[in-house]
């Protein structure tokens, strides 16, 4: 089998809002889509992050009548790398974001992080590498 990572996929309840917030507050570039929905692309580099309407996809799979999921720990994380995390989080609190978690060193994991959650409250982290 041969298989290769293309995209991650977040269903959503407001595709428009985080539409507007991958475009607008992430500036991420639109691959596919617009804000109507009810998918899009956007364009991170070798692996895009698509948008898809919660509701049309528990449709596609027969799963529209069973219950949401208990709010619980994150299951998820979306990782963005940043050439300064300082600079990138200073950046979207000035666009109204609230930090999960503001600038860390994680020595443990050679890396610099910041985490925000976006309309839907996944968690996304902003990352760089620490300089040896």
């Amino acid at each position: 089998m041969d298989l290769r990572f293309e995209f991650t996929r977040l269903l959503v309840a407001d595709f428009a809002a985080c539409f507007r917030f991958y475009r607008d507050v992430l500036e991420l570039p639109v691959y596919l889509g617009e804000e109507a929905g009810p998918y899009a692309e956007f364009d991170t580099g070798p692996v895009r992050l698509a948008l898809f309407d919660k509701q049309q996809m528990s449709e596609a799979i027969g799963a529209q009548d069973l219950p949401e999921t208990v709010v619980g720990k994150d299951r998820v994380c979306l990782i963005l790398a940043v050439a300064d995390v300082d600079a990138a989080a200073r950046r979207l609190e000035e666009k109204g974001l609230s930090p999960a978690a503001r600038p860390t060193d994680r020595p443990g994991w050679d890396i610099r992080t910041a985490h925000f959650r976006d309309p839907e409250g996944n968690l996304f982290e902003i990352n760089q590498r620490l300089k040896k």
